[in-house]
């Protein structure tokens, strides 16, 4: 990619557009008897469900994290917070009239693995009595090698895990220091041997560029140790550094970052290893084996983006439950308190513990399909699109008309009215994405940038 046109696009922050419109757009008008109204609507017969549970606590602060989380010494805040997280999922599968469906359940963090063994499946059997888990359902947790334990494991396998996410960033010693996170390459193999051996055979590893210290050669370095441990699927996540928004990031030196160039050149050089091993590119910064579904669904066109990234789970109803946790409704988004005690405050008090979200009108629909294609097929019909959501098919003439300078630039091709992300802009897909975005110019400050 052209140096000039990553300089040229440096200073733009957009959205990852994990939903549209996205979280810094939701607001009060959708709390808790709004959501409750939502639940109390749901067709069960029609709508099977997703689960997404946060669980906020880590060992130590990683220094480069984005995530809400907490650090904590003793497991009694664990303990209690989990007592409230089943007494959410009392309160919200009490709303809903009939029994939902259910066929992607995603414990993410924070660290999820620092829940006992006992409690972790005591959670899992509490979802079970609540929700009809289906059979074959995917179970997903993301996981710390550096605090999990054996027994843990095992508690995950009796459970139903059957698939994990590792969080390694870099195998680099220096750049492990450098960010707070020191994992020597063993500790994550043994976790890969440990989860094999409990029959959890699908595995993500994820690995960021962009991170103080690294080099072309050092994450290149990084890409050959993790494809030598042969997981499914590969994320690939550039560092965002917002010191004003997480004050534990000042403690990175920012003298230690690459510039935008070096940020490509990393990501590039990590993307030659995985696709020159065969991996195949998913979207924005997923990589997955040819065979695994994740590139079978987007072979197909049938990808989608949700909260948790790329996905194969097609459900509009994804219930999330704890501190801080979004879900979403055929008719919108909603999202729980971010402090703890606010959570707690409104579990005790036996009432749903949402303090904001956004309804969706039907131009929010439409430009989330365009949206989501674009992240997911680097190629939308916006014509055919608006048609099959009830607009005319000039309804973005408009926004085409406004990409000359992204066709000039070669970030995007316009014929008619399809737009194409070229296969050498796809670092920058998410450029064209927000001309498609009405939301942006009002929480353009709260992105990451587009490079």
């Amino acid at each position: 990619m052209d140096p000039a046109l990553l300089a040229k696009y440096d200073g733009a922050r957009v959205p990852r557009y994990t939903s549209y419109p996205t979280a810094p757009h939701f607001s009060p008008n959708v709390g808790h008897e709004v959501y409750g109204g939502w639940l109390e609507a749901l067709d069960t017969a029609a709508h099977a469900g997703s689960l997404y549970l946060h669980v906020p606590f880590c060992k130590e602060m990683c220094w480069y994290c984005g995530c809400h989380t907490k650090i904590v010494a003793r497991y009694e805040p664990i303990g209690r917070y989990l007592q409230h997280i089943r007494r959410e999922i009392e309160l919200v599968a009490a709303r809903i009239p009939g029994r939902l469906k259910v066929r992607h359940v995603h414990f993410g963090g924070g660290t999820p693995t620092m829940t006992s063994p006992a409690d972790f499946e005591a959670l899992i059997d509490h979802l079970r009595r609540h929700f009809d888990v289906v059979e074959g359902a995917e179970i997903a947790v993301e996981i710390d090698p550096r605090t999990l334990t054996e027994d843990m494991t095992q508690a995950l396998g009796r459970a139903g895990v059957n698939r994990a996410s590792l969080g390694v960033q870099d195998f680099d010693a220096g750049v492990q220091a450098a960010v707070n996170r020191i994992q020597p390459r063993e500790m994550t193999e043994r976790t890969l041997e440990w989860l094999r051996a409990n029959g959890i055979r699908h595995v993500n590893l994820d690995l960021m560029y962009g991170l103080p210290r690294q080099s072309e050669e050092s994450v290149t370095r990084s890409a050959e140790i993790a494809m030598a441990m042969d997981p499914d699927r590969l994320s690939v996540f550039g560092y965002a550094h917002v010191p004003w928004m997480k004050t534990h990031q000042k403690k990175i030196v920012e003298a230690e970052l690459a510039d935008s160039i070096g940020r490509w050149q990393q990501f590039a050089a990590i993307a030659r290893t995985l696709e020159g091993a065969g991996y195949a590119p998913i979207g924005l910064d997923h990589f997955a084996k040819p065979t695994d579904e994740l590139a079978v669904m987007q072979a197909q066109g049938k990808l989608r983006r949700n909260f948790q990234g790329y996905t194969t789970d097609d459900a509009e109803v994804l219930l999330g439950f704890g501190a801080s946790s979004i879900g979403q409704m055929p008719q919108g988004y909603m999202q729980n308190a971010v402090p703890f005690d606010h959570y707690a405050e409104a579990i005790d008090a036996g009432r749903l513990a949402t303090v904001k979200g956004l309804r969706l009108s039907d131009e929010d629909r439409l430009r989330r399909a365009v949206i989501e294609r674009l992240m997911c097929d680097m190629a939308v019909d916006v014509g055919a699109l608006a048609v099959q959501h009830g607009m005319p098919a000039g309804h973005f003439d408009e926004e085409l008309a406004g990409m000359d300078d992204l066709v000039a630039d070669g970030v995007a091709v316009v014929e008619g009215r399809r737009v194409t992300v070229p296969e050498s802009a796809r670092p920058l897909m998410r450029l064209p994405a927000a001309r498609f975005d009405t939301y942006l110019s009002t929480g353009a400050g709260k992105h990451s940038r587009a490079v």
